[in-house]
């Protein structure tokens, strides 16, 4: 049914605009869109795989009602249609012709082209040497291969967990090498943990023979090395283990330049201390780029004086500290060479230059050194990894042996293909093919909501449909490129009955420096002495925190509010003070707005747009303070009142304290998706600027592709993650703008 009324008022779906279809979506959830000819409530539908239209809410037989909408529209004059709201243009056809209006206000899902049929493939199942473990010639290649470098290219799904235990197994049980004597090392504890386990229950090794493996991530072995050779230095009760320790030095460091830590983005400095770190071996020089990066390596000087002087150290300190010990004392380096008879390391492409010089270090000259990964799965820049060191591997090693594994047990053939398309157009890579070993009739889809509001409302809707045909909550993944990307999807699931699993970056959207300051003037337009919210303003009028106290005893001396004391301030310098007089009355003025003009209106008129370009670069590339602001008014256009608006904010930011759900649906951005598989997957906002992200389409344009290409690469991990369905999100708008598909997703639509 595409007709209903609404205010007492009829409607027809096709004279709404599409953004305007979400305030269709609002009003029916609300029970004020009715059936016309039975009078009961509607609900509007917007899903993935077929074209907007209204439902009862109820379950039943509304046949009758169903065709006597479709009578009514066949014998409507469409000459010119009026809904009291909308009106279209003479002559725009609404029913029949697809080619016009319909097009316009729904754009039909699109199944991606697969130009290689699925061809199966008899499995060869080479003899194994662990019962209940098969493995594929290459595995097998892989597990029994001799001494020497091995590089072993495992793409997505093709089984590299199984190869890295079964070879570790293999050299225990068939070649008695001492479990002492191997080292595997990973990157995070839990595959660590996964792959001890495993060891134990599938290979048949006691526990006490596998607890004896030298097993962890790189920073624990590193942090062992340090501990047995200098265990006062490097007592873990020196180790500054949580990023709100870093932040204290860095606030010091902020005061001692005379800048405020309020107004800084402390986060961010610390994930380009830590890049730095990572990326450069000790005494290398630092290339600064811009003011940005030689204001946060002042930062990074004070914070190393810092520890020092108190004898701290940072886990990124453990590789560079490794590094230099083993360098200086050759002695220590030939216990380590002499101890461990073989290296195996997984993720390879996720290394790091500091990581990678010590692991060469230890490994020389023998080199029996097994590195497991993908080239195509390289997507950690931002902490100093590379594919540079799995491409150069035969370089290094000119002995080297590589084994590619290619066949991938996880997707389905349209999947596997799908992703082998778009990855492929990397120029930096090996060149290899993947090969699924199913088939599945369901191709990855292509689907294009209007914005990121349909977008959430959409995927929730097609969640909720596989749910009640059978499909588990923890099935299914919802991936992003960056946090602010998941907020409308994360509001959505909250707002719905299936359980989910968010981590706090998405869930923190509203707690956001830049968007709590701009709540701040919503809140103040309700409520003139709210402290909370004159607190978040301060920065945002160039004032200093302790105003705050003195605002609060002039609202009493002076018998007035908050925001009426800011023009009775005396400390100021008298342009501040002209300005605030200027602003505080439009306080008054915003509270009958719609919230998205009161933001708008704050923005332009208060002073928050003079404020966000004095703040000047903020250092992070991804997630702007301009970009937050444009997230804050499409999250807010969906509401007509700013008292609602304040109620769904304060809403989520209780979600905020919420115990994530074991199993239920992951809404997790594609760096952290790395590792998993799910049955579903859906992938949101796969435009340009989103992905590939804006910074590497400027990189691009100044001749530099690397990030580019690793933006590829990121869609590709995203697209392997699918077992089964791939959903690949391409909304028309994005932050309130016109949004185009992404041009990775070019290959996908040709012939």
């Amino acid at each position: 049914m595409i007709c209903a009324r609404l205010n007492n008022r009829d409607i027809h779906i096709h004279t709404y605009s599409r953004e305007h279809l979400q305030f269709l979506f609002e009003e029916a959830k609300k029970d004020r869109i009715t059936c016309k000819c039975c009078g009961l409530p509607l609900r509007l539908k917007l899903s993935i795989h077929e074209e907007p239209h209204f439902f009862h809410r109820d379950s039943g037989d509304f046949s009758e009602c169903e065709t006597t909408s479709l009578k009514e529209i066949v014998d409507k004059d469409e000459s010119h249609t009026e809904n009291g709201i909308f009106r279209l243009p003479k002559g725009k056809s609404i029913s029949g012709d697809k080619t016009s209006t319909a097009i316009e206000y729904w754009k039909a899902p699109r199944a991606a082209i697969i130009k290689t049929a699925f061809e199966p493939k008899p499995e060869i199942t080479a003899e194994s040497f662990f019962q209940n473990v098969p493995l594929n010639e290459k595995q097998l290649e892989a597990v029994s291969a001799n001494e020497g470098p091995l590089l072993v290219l495992a793409g997505a799904g093709s089984g590299k967990t199984r190869v890295l235990t079964a070879r570790a197994a293999y050299l225990i049980s068939h070649l008695d090498i001492p479990p002492s004597a191997i080292l595997l090392v990973t990157f995070t504890t839990k595959a660590v943990k996964e792959m001890k386990e495993r060891m134990a229950t599938t290979y048949g090794l006691a526990k006490q023979v596998v607890n004896r493996l030298v097993t962890g991530t790189f920073h624990s072995f590193f942090y062992k090395i340090l501990y047995h050779h200098d265990s006062v230095k490097w007592n873990g009760e020196r180790l500054l283990k949580w990023d709100w320790q870093k932040e204290q030095y860095l606030k010091i460091a902020l005061a001692e330049q005379g800048l405020d830590e309020k107004d800084f983005p402390i986060d961010q400095a610390l994930q380009q201390i830590g890049y730095w770190k990572n990326a450069f071996l000790p005494g290398q020089n630092i290339p600064l780029q811009d003011d940005w990066e030689k204001q946060v390596y002042r930062l990074y000087l004070s914070y190393e004086q810092q520890k020092k002087s108190r004898q701290q150290f940072d886990f990124d300190d453990m590789a560079s500290a490794c590094y230099e010990l083993l360098q200086e004392r050759s002695d220590l380096l030939q216990q380590y060479r002499t101890r461990f008879y073989a290296i195996l390391i997984d993720e390879f492409q996720d290394i790091n230059p500091v990581q990678y010089a010590v692991i060469r270090l230890i490994a020389d000259p023998e080199n029996n050194l097994m590195c497991v990964g993908d080239d195509d799965q390289s997507i950690y820049a931002f902490r100093g990894s590379s594919p540079s060191f799995i491409l150069d591997f035969q370089k290094d090693f000119p002995d080297a042996k590589t084994i590619r594994l290619t066949t991938n047990y996880r997707s389905s053939h349209s999947i596997v293909k799908s992703a082998d398309a778009v990855v492929k157009r990397n120029k930096q890579r090996f060149v290899k093919t993947l090969d699924a070993v199913r088939d599945d009739p369901k191709k990855p889809l292509l689907f294009y909501p209007y914005d990121e509001e349909e977008e959430a409302i959409m995927v929730v809707s097609d969640i909720q449909e596989k749910i009640k045909n059978g499909a588990k909550p923890e099935d299914f993944a919802i991936l992003y490129r960056t946090n602010s990307s998941g907020r409308a999807v994360f509001e959505r699931l909250h707002q719905s009955a299936i359980p989910y699993t968010a981590e706090q970056g998405v869930q923190t959207f509203y707690s956001r420096r830049i968007v709590r300051q701009m709540l701040a003037y919503l809140y103040l337009s309700q409520n003139e002495d709210d402290p909370e919210a004159v607190k978040q303003l301060l920065p945002v009028l160039f004032l200093k925190q302790s105003t705050l106290n003195t605002l609060k005893a002039l609202s009493i001396t002076e018998d007035c509010t908050l925001v009426q004391a800011l023009k009775k301030l005396t400390d100021i310098k008298s342009f501040q003070l002209e300005k605030i007089k200027k602003i505080v009355p439009f306080f008054a003025g915003l509270k009958t707005m719609k919230p998205v003009e009161a933001i708008t209106f704050a923005e332009e008129q208060m002073g928050f747009s003079n404020y966000l370009k004095k703040r000047g670069n903020e250092g992070n590339i991804l997630e702007k303070g301009s970009d937050d602001l444009r997230d804050l008014k499409t999250a807010a256009k969906r509401f007509t009142t700013i008292p609602e608006f304040l109620a769904h904010v304060d809403h989520i930011r209780a979600a905020e304290k919420l115990k994530p759900i074991r199993n239920g649906v992951q809404l997790l951005t594609i760096h952290r998706a790395k590792g998993l598989e799910f049955h579903t997957v859906y992938i949101l906002g796969v435009t340009d600027g989103s992905v590939p992200h804006d910074f590497a389409l400027d990189m691009a344009r100044k001749g530099d592709e690397t990030a580019l290409e690793e933006e590829r690469r990121l869609l590709y991990v995203a697209m392997t993650r699918a077992k089964q369905n791939l959903y690949i999100s391409v909304p028309s708008m994005r932050r309130g703008r016109t949004a185009y598909r992404s041009r990775f997703l070019l290959p996908l639509l040709q012939q």
